[in-house]
């Protein structure tokens, strides 16, 4: 963005002369899953912020999809008690009061942090389930007092607070600082969910598809991919214990991918099996919700463990709910045109990208999914080509076999013709037999025949030792070029000679202006020898 200080406003303009941050106070802007209104927001990578809230504040519905801090279990087994329940899970895992509702379910279908909504841990506060958080009822004076920074600020009391209003209105474009315009107001903080922010765009995730029954929980560890799958095993038997060793429990790996700066996303899934023989998987909820308590987060820290996000699909009313309201400072007239711009409704929602710090997530996030990609597709490349050869070597054998079929034909049919042979020796020639005496007769005279079949047989066997005999004549007469190619040959040879001749002539010249200059420097240099005796 380019700002105009001339007159009274600020008139904007695109371009790219900024350095991000330069200007008033650091920015807090959020680089998680883009959907955070809070102004307390911090940095992540790959998995989103821990710290805003998730499209406003959270309900507090107790054992929700979202997130919170479960209250630990202080009795029955580790998800809760499970006596007199023969089978399932109890409600007992994460049922305190910080379980969130709203946007903690998990968006980001395809992978973690891709453009998704700010899935972070949040404390219960008043609001709807999408509602925007209680802050702009509780401040009402907050756009007034913005108004007033940004248009006149009275904090001077002369000509300089026309300037520090334009001060304010870059510091308002760029989305960062504070806004100074009295000395009895304490200043406003401008961030990026401002509605004055010119550095917003809106983007598509994928819808997750994850049921909570699925029991699809995403963490995010700080190893590369290839340290993580060498020691898949042990991280395993890590997480099994940070469960509790229960016996009933087994941990398993759904799928491990590669995230930027040298993280990885590895999707768990825990499996209960009860008495009985039978088993269920742990819901996601509840398994995100245990280890969402402090003491299991400090395990699971000691473990590389950055993040645990659980995989589950919104809602349609939680959906429907998203699209109705836009993210905090973005117009509702663009959020209306991304809607209706969505290539695919059914499987994409519009995710707004503030800031360049979220574009260049996504970007990081987009070059990993392009490399993983590619590598699919060597692979299928590889396979496919492997399948050929494997084509090209069944294509032979079964020509063998179909020779070798042939081959065994004869041999039967000669076997059968002996045999019938002996069977009917000491037989007078039936009726059939003397009519198939005569078709083969005459199939033996049409054979015969100069002009029919043996005749031009004949003929292309004498050919053929005719063009053997030539061919070993003219052996040594092995290539023939064709007459249009070989003519354009020669006129390159033409002009490659015609090159070098000129070539020479300049060479040619140039030695003789150096033997000119040679007789010119030698002649002065007697001159000057002469007036020095």
């Amino acid at each position: 963005m380019a700002f105009n200080f001339g007159g009274g406003n600020a008139n904007s303009a695109s371009s790219s002369g900024f350095s991000f941050g330069s200007f008033g106070a650091k920015t807090t802007a959020s680089t998680g899953f883009g959907f955070g209104t809070s102004t307390n927001t911090t940095a992540s990578s790959g998995f989103g912020s821990l710290t805003a809230p998730a499209f406003g504040t959270a309900t507090t519905t107790p054992a929700s999809t979202g997130f919170g801090f479960g209250a630990p279990n202080t009795g029955g087994g580790l998800f809760g008690n499970t006596q007199n329940k023969g089978f399932g899970f109890s409600s007992g895992l994460g049922t305190g009061p910080g379980a969130g509702a709203g946007f903690s379910s998990g968006l980001g279908g395809t992978s973690l942090g891709f453009g998704g909504f700010n899935l972070q841990p949040t404390q219960p506060q008043q609001g709807g389930l999408f509602g925007q958080q209680s802050q702009a009822p509780a401040q009402p004076n907050q756009l007034i007092n913005t108004a007033s920074a940004l248009s006149a600020p009275t904090l001077l009391n002369d000509e300089r607070d026309a300037i520090l209003a334009k001060w304010n209105q870059l510091q308002a474009f760029w989305g960062t600082g504070k806004g100074y315009f009295n000395n009895s107001i304490p200043p406003v903080d401008f961030t990026q969910e401002n509605p004055f922010c010119r550095f917003k765009a809106v983007g598509y995730s994928c819808i997750p598809r994850s049921k909570d029954e699925d029991g699809l929980v995403a963490l995010a560890l700080s190893k590369k991919e290839a340290d993580v799958r060498n020691q898949q095993q042990q991280l395993v038997e890590s997480l099994h214990k940070v469960l509790g060793s229960n016996a009933t429990l087994t941990v398993n790996v759904e799928g491990v991918k590669a995230l930027p700066d040298d993280q990885t996303e590895v999707i768990i899934y825990a499996v209960e099996r009860s008495p009985s023989g039978m088993s269920k998987r742990v819901p996601a909820s509840t398994l995100f919700n245990y280890m969402e308590q402090a003491n299991v987060k400090v395990q699971l820290q000691q473990l590389a463990v950055v993040m645990a996000v659980p995989r589950t699909a919104l809602s349609p009313a939680q959906l429907k709910q998203l699209l109705q309201n836009p993210a905090a400072g973005v117009d509702p007239i663009i959020w209306e045109q991304a809607k209706v711009d969505n290539p695919d409704p059914e499987k994409l929602i519009p995710v707004p990208m503030v800031g360049f710090k979220e574009l260049l997530r996504r970007l990081k996030i987009q070059e990993q999914m392009t490399k993983q990609h590619q590598t699919r597709v060597d692979i299928i490349s590889n396979d496919i080509r492997e399948l050929q050869k494997n084509q090209g070597t069944t294509v032979a054998k079964i020509a063998q076999y179909k020779r070798k079929l042939m081959d065994l034909s004869h041999r039967v049919l000669q076997v059968l013709i002996r045999q019938e042979i002996q069977r009917k020796s000491g037989y007078a020639i039936q009726m059939d037999e003397e009519h198939l005496r005569v078709q083969l007769d005459t199939i033996q005279s049409e054979l015969n025949a100069p002009t029919q079949f043996k005749g031009r047989l004949n003929e292309l066997m004498s050919q053929i030792r005719m063009q053997n005999h030539y061919g070993t004549v003219r052996s040594e007469e092995r290539y023939i070029v064709d007459t249009d190619l070989l003519r354009e040959i020669k006129q390159h040879l033409k002009q490659q000679q015609e090159g070098l001749s000129h070539l020479i002539t300049v060479i040619k010249d140039d030695m003789e202006d150096i033997k000119v200059i040679e007789q010119g420097l030698h002649d002065s240099v007697h001159v000057r020898s002469g007036k020095l005796s």
